[in-house]
C-alpha cells in the first residue's frame, strides 16, 4: 500500500488533558495519516517540563513555549532570558505562542502587548520563529509586528490564521507565514479561504491547534494531529494543486521557517 504524502502539524497541544492516556495512539494515527512531524506548543511556562518531555519521548515531535495572551494577566511575566534559556534545548523550535486576544481578554491588552514584545525580542535574538495568536486585535497586531520588525528582523507564523485580509497583508508584507487550520475547512469560512488563496503558496503552513477546531468530517469533536490531512486537502483545492503537490510545498515552507526542526531530520 502506498504511504500518504508527508505533512507536518505545525501547531498542536499534546499536553492538554483531552489527550491524557492516549498519546501513543494519537501519534500512531498521525503517522498513518502522513503527519510525520508535530510541534506541540506550551502555553504556560509552568507546564514547560511536561511539553518538553513529550517532545523528548517521540521522534518527529518538537516543541515551543511562551505565554499565551489569554494568560498574560494570570501567569508571571516572562523575560527574554527565560525564553533564551528554554531555547537551548535541541527540540525547542519556536517562541510562543504569544500574541493578542481581545475577544476574551481585552481588559489585559496592555499586558498582552508587553508580553508580545518580550517574545519578539527573544525570537529576534535566537533566530527561532515567533508563533503568534491573534484574535479581535488586527490593528494593534499589525502595528506592533510592523514596529518590531522595523526595529530588527525576525521570522514569524500567524498561527491558526482567521483574521482579516488587512492583517494577512501586513504579515505577508513582512515576510511572515500564515498557518491554515481546520477553520479554513468550515463551510462558512469562504472569506478566510479567499485570503489563503490570495497568499503566496510559499508562505502557507498547516496545523490543527488540536484538541480544538477539528475540520469536517470531525467538526464538533476532539481534534488531533491526524486531521491535518483534511485541512491539507482543502488547501490543495484552493491552490489548484494535487494533494501531493500541496503537501510537498508546505513541507518546504515548514523547513524554511522551522530551521532547527529541519536540521534535526
Amino acid at each position: 500500500m502506498t504511504s500518504p504524502p508527508k505533512i507536518t502539524d505545525s501547531h498542536c497541544h499534546l499536553d492538554f488533558p483531552e489527550f491524557s492516556g492516549e498519546l501513543t495512539d494519537i501519534v500512531a494515527r498521525a503517522r498513518a495519516a502522513g503527519v510525520h512531524r508535530m510541534v506541540t506548543i506550551c502555553t504556560r511556562l509552568a507546564n514547560e517540563s511536561l511539553v518538553r518531555g513529550i517532545a523528548e519521548a517521540h521522534e518527529g515531535i518538537y516543541y515551543a513555549a511562551g505565554i499565551h495572551p489569554m494568560r498574560a494577566a494570570e501567569d508571571p511575566p516572562v523575560t527574554v532570558d527565560d525564553l533564551l534559556a528554554l531555547s537551548r534545548h535541541p527540540k525547542f523550535v519556536g517562541i510562543g505562542e504569544t500574541g493578542l486576544d481581545y475577544h476574551y481578554t481585552a481588559e489585559s491588552a496592555a499586558l498582552q502587548q508587553a508580553s508580545l514584545r518580550v517574545h519578539v525580542a527573544a525570537a529576534r535574538e535566537t533566530g527561532l520563529p515567533l508563533i503568534v495568536h491573534a484574535r479581535a486585535a488586527d490593528e494593534d497586531m499589525a502595528r506592533i509586528l510592523t514596529e518590531e520588525f522595523r526595529a530588527g528582523a525576525f521570522s514569524c507564523v500567524m498561527h491558526c490564521f482567521s483574521s482579516g485580509a488587512g492583517l494577512a497583508r501586513a504579515a505577508l508584507d513582512l515576510g511572515f507565514y500564515l498557518s491554515m487550520s481546520g477553520i479554513a475547512a468550515f463551510p462558512k469560512s469562504q472569506d478566510l479561504r479567499d485570503i489563503f488563496a490570495a497568499a503566496p503558496l510559499d508562505r502557507i503552513l498547516l496545523e490543527t491547534d488540536a484538541p480544538y477546531l477539528a475540520p469536517p468530517p470531525h467538526r464538533g469533536r476532539r481534534n488531533e494531529p491526524a486531521y491535518t490531512a483534511h485541512t491539507a486537502r482543502v488547501g490543495a483545492e484552493l491552490f489548484g494543486l494535487s494533494y501531493e503537490e500541496f503537501a510537498a510545498a508546505t513541507e518546504v515552507n515548514f523547513d524554511r521557517l522551522f530551521t532547527r526542526a529541519a536540521r534535526s531530520e
